[in-house]
């Protein structure tokens, strides 16, 4: 049915030059006739607390234990902005990377950010999907106001004076009902392909896991490892703690006043550019620091980077950097492992790290608030690893390589499933709303369909994924946002 779509039969001149030919019946209006801010506020805080995000839209903010206790650092949520049903959430501050969308539910937001209702020519589901569209984020990113991108404020008044496609409102519905199905479609494909991943990466954490803490000989001699929860190790292996076999980097914080000071500028590494068993360089950023501060803070080939926090499954998560940058930083919510080359392999402690061990040890002594966790230097110093001799850490690590090549390929299939799915749904989404592709016909012949509430873990794998790329430019703006 999708490969059907075609374009509409007849197209106009939009009279906007960067909205171009529209279908021929739409109408193009300013925002500021189809919203109204809405400023109500809550006497008590007992509402449901909301939160917007550019990826999962208007979700309700609660903890990730299911306790419907919110998520909040604010003391008090007395005078937070009401939310209806179908109310706009805009968060003024990270509007400019599409932290805005429609709400399902009745609640509460931050008063940082602004509420609109939807006048009755406007279908609010359809300007969901229009104001989160590629075009609408980059037409809003522009209408902004402020120098810094991270720093960018969207007002009423700018948000007022953008113009918005209107189709006639029975072509809203036919449009928002199309996508929904859409939507579900890709969503539920998503979801399978994730069950698949999930069970890979079990599999391939139970090889590694079997390899770095009783080798490859199943006759050897063994001796009680001294960790309660895993048990034996070979006798012959070296018990030890991390700090005797490798030291620890802390990295450079951010947001230092150098004035006055000279400073060179360096590519530096974030926590999202740190994946399990890989680093991701395709969103490098880079900062100004003094020299000695630099040489501080500089990474070397062979370097083990392990990320201080996060998400309870990931702390901890780390790779080998292999110098693919070189004069490359760290930030302090990295820390660089290095190695004594005589004693530990590198690839070898990022295994210890991924095994079932090591997910055990940094999920028992984490710091825990909420769904996010942390670990420090000192925590990751004491963390019990075992050295076989290093002619035995090559062959175990050549085993595990042998082993679970066919998952890797199968893991990496499977996310660019994922990755192109989204891809494809984001350009269908914009195409529709855009008028480039007639869904009246298809809409019509569509089964009635149950909608599904729960988001689903495509969001979450986004927000996983994604969400991180952009925590150390609006970490700040977010606390101030979500107080």
């Amino acid at each position: 049915m999708i490969a059907d779509l075609k374009p509409y039969p007849a197209y106009q001149d939009s009279g906007v030059s960067w909205l171009g030919n529209v279908p021929e019946r739409w109408e193009v209006r300013r925002l500021k006739y189809l919203l109204r801010e809405q400023d109500s506020r809550s006497a008590d805080g007992s509402e449901q607390l909301l939160r917007v995000s550019q990826y999962t839209g208007v979700t309700k903010r609660t903890r990730a234990d299911g306790n419907a206790e919110p998520d909040t650092r604010a003391e008090s949520l007395v005078g937070y902005k009401c939310v209806e049903p179908e109310d706009l959430v805009v968060n003024i501050m990270l509007a400019w990377n599409g932290s805005m969308g429609v709400s399902q539910f009745q609640g509460i937001a931050s008063p940082a950010y602004c509420v609109y209702r939807f006048k009755s020519e406007a279908h609010p589901w359809y300007f969901h999907h229009l104001l989160r569209s590629p075009v609408y984020k980059g037409r809003i990113k522009a209408a902004s106001t402020g120098v810094v991108e991270s720093r960018l404020r969207l007002y009423t008044d700018d948000l007022y004076r953008l113009e918005a496609l209107l189709p006639p409102s029975p072509e809203q519905a036919a449009i928002v009902q199309f996508l929904n199905h859409a939507d579900r479609r890709i969503r539920r494909y998503i979801q399978a392909r994730q069950r698949l991943i999930k069970l890979l990466e079990e599999q391939k954490q139970a090889i590694i896991h079997r390899a770095v803490t009783r080798g490859l000989d199943p006759n050897v001699r063994l001796k009680p490892s001294g960790v309660e929860w895993l048990g034996d190790v070979p006798e012959h292996w070296r018990i030890a703690r991390l700090k005797d076999a490798a030291a620890v980097q802390t990295g450079l914080t951010l947001g230092k006043n150098y004035k006055g000071v000279k400073t060179e500028t360096r590519p530096y590494l974030r926590v999202a550019n740190v994946q399990v068993g890989r680093v991701d360089l395709r969103h490098m950023k880079c900062v100004d620091v003094p020299i000695v501060e630099a040489n501080s803070a500089t990474l070397r080939g062979g370097d083990v980077l392990m990320t201080e926090g996060g998400d309870i499954d990931k702390l901890g998560r780390g790779c080998v950097w292999q110098d693919e940058i070189p004069g490359c930083l760290h930030q302090n919510h990295i820390f660089a492992v290095r190695c004594r080359k005589d004693v530990l392999i590198p690839e070898f402690l990022v295994g210890l790290i991924a095994s079932m061990h090591g997910r055990a040890y940094f999920q028992l002594t984490a710091k825990q608030t909420t769904n996010l966790a942390s670990t420090n230097s000192g925590t990751l110093r004491a963390f019990p690893i075992f050295i076989p001799p290093l002619p035995e850490q090559q062959a175990i690590l050549a085993e595990i390589a042998s082993q679970t090549a066919g998952i890797a390929a199968a893991i990496d299939r499977a996310e660019r499933e994922i990755a192109l799915l989204l891809e494809y749904r984001t350009r269908l989404i914009a195409d529709v709303v855009t008028g480039k592709l007639d869904v009246r016909e298809a809409a019509a012949k569509l089964p009635n369909e149950t909608e599904e509430p729960k988001a689903l873990d495509a969001d979450e794998a986004l927000v996983d994924a994604e969400e991180d790329m952009d925590n150390e430019d609006v970490d700040a703006v977010s606390e101030e946002a979500e107080a």
